[in-house]
């Protein structure tokens, strides 16, 4: 079997915890707020955001080959505004940004494991600026698929999500990765990364219900087969809620993959579930990690204890091969939804 189902149901909380998760929201609520001091507008075209604009938030650093194709994808599919924090790029990405007329952008140099991996910028941004819009929230290495893509853009997904009563959509982050080392294949800025980047694995994929927020923790596919097989509990989590309708009051808990309140978690159920869902193609395997991976090992910027994970960018360092022979080439996301990794919209 290529996943574990969960089950949907969600945890019932006591009033005890749910006191306690009320005010850990507000709590990160307040934390975001104050992290506006450490944000710097370097552009601001917030007031042409009309009510109906789909908005996409985003964090980044030092993406300049990423970011045409990552913004050509997203306006396709039906974002009106791109609400960017550049956390000190220095590679052209800050100069290409300011450039383009459908993005608002703030800089900071502070640092990103200290605002939560970026989390409080975000909700800063989304309380200011997302309340009562649908926004999209996600990395310039994660392009949103799901089923009927090729004729439903957001604005047609949103507002079939909204005839349904639902406040979102869940998605399982999938790695793409290439045959071969990493650093012998060769990638062009505004070029599809997903024509390098070509293969997955279908399985196996696990997942689990926390307590107490309910949110789910999905685990396994190739970094896990690479990277952790011997410590499989160390594995990135794949789940995320990439697309809500946002109100003000909620708040991102542990980067995209659980929110508050509690319900918002019950929004995906995981491969094999029963609501709709989607994928995001993760594609953060172009040859310039093995470079980047060296930076960031120095940068220790990217986990709660970085020195744990040495052992993780040393071997992107070395440039390893990810493909194996039951690796499978990705062809769109009918391919995603027969192998039951995401569940079409019923259109």
């Amino acid at each position: 079997m290529a996943y574990q189902p969960v089950a949907a149901e969600m945890p019932r909380l006591g009033w005890r915890e749910a006191y306690r998760m009320r005010w850990k929201r507000r709590r990160l609520l307040w934390q975001s707020w104050r992290s506006r001091h450490q944000l710097r507008r370097l552009s601001n075209r917030t007031a042409n955001i009309s009510t109906e604009d789909i908005l996409a938030f985003v964090v980044l650093r030092n993406e300049a080959n990423r970011l045409p194709y990552f913004l050509e994808y997203y306006r396709r599919l039906g974002i009106g505004h791109f609400l960017v924090v550049d956390n000190g790029s220095d590679d052209g990405s800050t100069e290409f940004l300011l450039q383009q007329q459908d993005v608002s952008l703030w800089w900071t140099e502070s640092g990103y494991r200290a605002s939560r991996f970026g989390v409080d910028w975000l909700t800063y941004l989304l309380m200011t600026f997302g309340h009562n819009h649908w926004c999209l929230s996600v990395d310039t290495d994660e392009l949103l698929t799901y089923g009927g893509i090729e004729t439903h853009d957001l604005r047609a997904l949103t507002a079939l999500l909204d005839r349904q009563g639902r406040a979102g959509l869940g998605a399982m982050m999938l790695d793409l990765y290439p045959n071969g080392p990493l650093n012998r294949q060769s990638y062009t800025a505004g070029q599809n990364p997903v024509e390098v980047l070509k293969w997955f694995d279908p399985g196996p994929y696990r997942a689990v219900r926390q307590i107490p927020m309910g949110n789910l923790w999905l685990q396994g596919g190739a970094r896990e087969r690479v990277f952790f097989a011997e410590e499989p509990r160390r594995s990135p989590t794949l789940n995320k809620i990439p697309l809500i309708r946002w109100h003000r009051r909620y708040a991102y808990a542990n980067s995209t993959h659980s929110a508050l309140p509690p319900p918002l978690n019950a929004l995906y159920d995981g491969p094999g579930g029963a609501q709709p869902s989607g994928v995001l193609l993760h594609t953060k395997f172009l040859p310039e990690i093995v470079q980047k991976s060296a930076t960031e090992k120095q940068r220790r910027q990217h986990f709660h204890t970085p020195a744990e994970f040495d052992a993780y960018y040393d071997q992107l360092t070395a440039s390893p091969d990810l493909w194996r022979e039951n690796s499978i080439e990705f062809t769109g996301p009918e391919q995603l939804i027969d192998l039951g990794l995401m569940r079409a919209p019923d259109w």
